[in-house]
């Protein structure tokens, strides 16, 4: 682990001696991953250190959450849900087109093309006893590593960066992301979607409306071992292993991806348009990238956190909770109806 450490922070500081967007995550995730190819030897990263990550970026976006926005409720729930079901109509015909091109069944495109958390995603698979797991796991793991990538270089030039703060780290901070690490830890144990962000934003907007209590500034260096501790995470995820699957696959899986990013970088003009938001904050609230990345993108470029991470949160949510039980009753009838298709052919022959 300290190898991958060592290699995060020189990434870290190489890129942000570029001025790259996001440095601290982005030289990690460069720069580890470049690292598999060459050294043969092992490299670790811990899940607990990725947690802390997400956890610190959870209890950031509930000290700054802005509370005003629960009082649009009504209209951010149906254009989350509008944007969300043209995610996933567009998701599912990329993965049909994909399908035919790279010859790998429909099922197994959609699972890769839906942006939903990778760990979930395969499990899913596994339950439906879908062979193409590693075809799945890479049209997910490049989807994300191109989002990450390439999103930063969009939005980036469309408003001014964060300018840096004065706030030092208080005790009182650290307490609160204590506090929203064991919370989260207890929630996970309930099987929360996404406990270790959602807890800590969950926890803070209630103390925020509920008590007194003043929320702490947050200093920049809170963000940056966040997108150190992520970062360093995704770097690990695109084994050498990957590349030796058929050149289709791999041209297929970036072809969903950029066409993924397309599909939400059209979808958010239409938000843009119908709230109001600026091209960051409707972009990054709609990108396939993963949850914790696209908020710590959102705080380096000054977008609109709180509605970034609502979006973005939804998204998850809609997915786990509504989309992938309705595959599962989907494929479950599919499978049945198949099964009487081929008794009644049995029947017929004999």
């Amino acid at each position: 682990m300290l190898k991958v450490l060592v290699l995060s922070l020189i990434g870290g500081y190489i890129f942000s001696l570029l001025h790259i967007p996001i440095p601290w995550m982005l030289g990690p995730i460069v720069i580890v991953m470049l690292a598999q190819f060459v050294y043969k030897g092992p490299l670790k990263w811990s899940s607990q250190m990725r947690d802390i990550g997400v956890v610190m970026v959870g209890t950031v976006i509930g000290v700054q959450f802005n509370t005003d926005l629960f009082g649009m409720m009504g209209p951010l729930l149906f254009y989350m849900i509008t944007l969300n079901i043209i995610l996933i109509g567009g998701s599912i015909g990329i993965a049909y087109l994909t399908s035919k091109w790279v010859k790998i069944p429909v099922k197994a495109a959609v699972l890769g093309a839906i942006p939903g958390g990778l760990a979930q995603i395969v499990v899913f698979a596994e339950e439906e006893k879908i062979k193409e797991i590693g075809v799945i796991s890479y049209f997910q793991v490049i989807r994300l590593l191109l989002v990450v990538v390439f999103v930063p270089f969009i939005v980036a030039g469309q408003v001014m960066s964060k300018q840096p703060t004065e706030a030092k780290l208080t005790i009182s901070l650290v307490l609160l992301i204590a506090l929203a690490w064991g919370c989260s830890y207890l929630t996970k144990r309930i099987h929360l979607p996404v406990a270790y962000f959602i807890t800590p934003i969950i926890l803070l907007i209630t103390v925020q409306l509920t008590t007194p209590i003043a929320m702490p500034q947050v200093p920049g260096i809170v963000m940056d071992v966040a997108q150190l501790l992520i970062g360093a995470h995704i770097g690990l995820m695109l084994k050498p292993q990957m590349i030796k699957l058929p050149v289709r696959v791999l041209v297929g899986g970036i072809f969903s991806a950029f066409a993924l990013i397309a599909l939400t970088f059209g979808s958010s003009f239409l938000m843009s348009f119908t709230l109001d938001t600026t091209f960051a904050t409707s972009f990054l609230s709609t990108a396939p990238g993963g949850l914790d990345q696209m908020v710590l993108l959102a705080d380096e470029v000054n977008a609109e956190v709180s509605l970034v991470s609502m979006f973005q949160t939804f998204r998850l949510l809609f997915i786990f909770i509504l989309i992938m039980p309705l595959m599962k009753v989907f494929y479950r009838w599919r499978g049945k109806k198949e099964i009487l298709y081929n008794q009644e052919r049995s029947v017929v022959k004999y």
